[in-house]
């Protein structure tokens, strides 16, 4: 479980940060009071790129509408010409850019997922023509005309980021701080090397705070489990036990195999935990390949020290009963 989680979230992070890289932007501006992930929508004056472009230094600059349908996805609606000065333009698969409004451009990830083909249809909340498929890598998995879609969802006009390439990379600060010159410091305006630098589970508090409380919950599950094992492990073996304390074994030795018992099968189960993390990042490529997971060996010693902790917390009751029984009562127990 914990495992997933932080593959998950690591491998999600990880492409939304790819992606934002292969736009080729040196700059982006977000929306006032925008967290670092929360781009759907449209709140910013599309007219604010004209102001962006007069600016010394910058050499292009694009608005980008993202708007969300459900899933973790989003469709961005772009300026194809604008895009493609600024990312190095799509590479085709099969099919081509747009050619008339309802045109949707998908990247290859997305349409293995969905089963897509040039020139079928898919309902996204309106029903797109598929026109292109791309390679995958560059700010999202699926695009759309700007026009239309500030059109279709009444955000005539408004856009959700601007992306901005300066004339020079070592020009890049300077750009910044020009721009929040004239618009303001209730803009957040980050390079991208900043932007991706923020894209982490620690940098993102909703996210971090989550993992606290899978991470609680492996815990208290794995607790209750070994609890209860041990527990009807102890009653089952009771005359067993009474035998060992009737050839001499004491207390501690008694504890002693229960909690070894006990680590043998944290260990295994750890192990067995790592070997089906292989196993969800195959499910989850191949059903929701838009939500990748990585492989987080650095996580292998935390997520099973948290399972021996849970493990040895869950059989310490039960051994202390089994090390405190009479050995009589014990050979006597039926």
């Amino acid at each position: 479980m914990i495992l997933t989680l932080v593959g998950v979230s690591n491998g999600v992070l990880g492409d939304i940060a790819e992606r934002s890289r292969g736009m080729g932007a040196d700059v982006m501006i977000r929306p006032p009071g925008s967290s670092i992930l929360a781009f759907s929508g449209a709140p910013m004056l599309e007219k604010i790129v004209d102001v962006v472009r007069r600016e010394p230094h910058v050499a292009l600059a694009t608005g980008v509408m993202l708007q969300s349908i459900g899933d973790f996805q989003t469709i961005a609606g772009i300026h194809l010409d604008e895009f493609n000065a600024m990312s190095g333009g799509f590479q085709y698969i099969t099919g081509g850019p747009f050619k008339q409004p309802g045109d949707l451009i998908v990247d290859q990830m997305f349409a293995d997922q969905k089963h897509l083909k040039v020139g079928g249809t898919v309902n996204l909340g309106l029903l797109w023509h598929v026109t292109g498929i791309v390679e995958s890598g560059k700010l999202s998995h699926l695009f759309a005309d700007i026009g239309y879609l500030q059109d279709r969802y009444s955000e005539t006009g408004h856009i959700s980021v601007i992306y901005v390439k300066a004339d020079n990379s070592g020009n890049t600060e300077v750009v910044i701080d020009e721009l929040k010159k004239r618009l303001g410091e209730e803009y957040p305006i980050l390079s991208m090397e900043q932007f991706v630098s923020l894209v982490s589970v620690n940098s993102i508090p909703l996210l971090k705070n989550f993992t606290n409380v899978v991470i609680g919950l492996a815990v208290i599950v794995g607790f209750l489990v070994v609890f209860l094992s041990m527990y009807t492990a102890v009653l089952e073996r009771t005359r067993e036990i009474g035998i060992l304390k009737a050839l001499g074994a004491s207390p501690g030795y008694i504890l002693g195999m229960l909690l070894r018992a006990t680590t043998l099968l944290a260990v295994a189960g750890s192990i067995a935990g790592i070997l089906m993390s292989y196993g969800t990042r195959w499910l989850m490529h191949v059903f929701v390949a838009t939500m990748p997971m990585k492989i987080a060996p650095d996580w292998w010693p935390i997520a099973s020290g948290i399972a021996l902790v849970g493990s040895l917390i869950g059989a310490i009751y039960p051994g202390l009963k089994a090390a405190r029984q009479d050995a009589i009562e014990a050979l006597s127990y039926d």
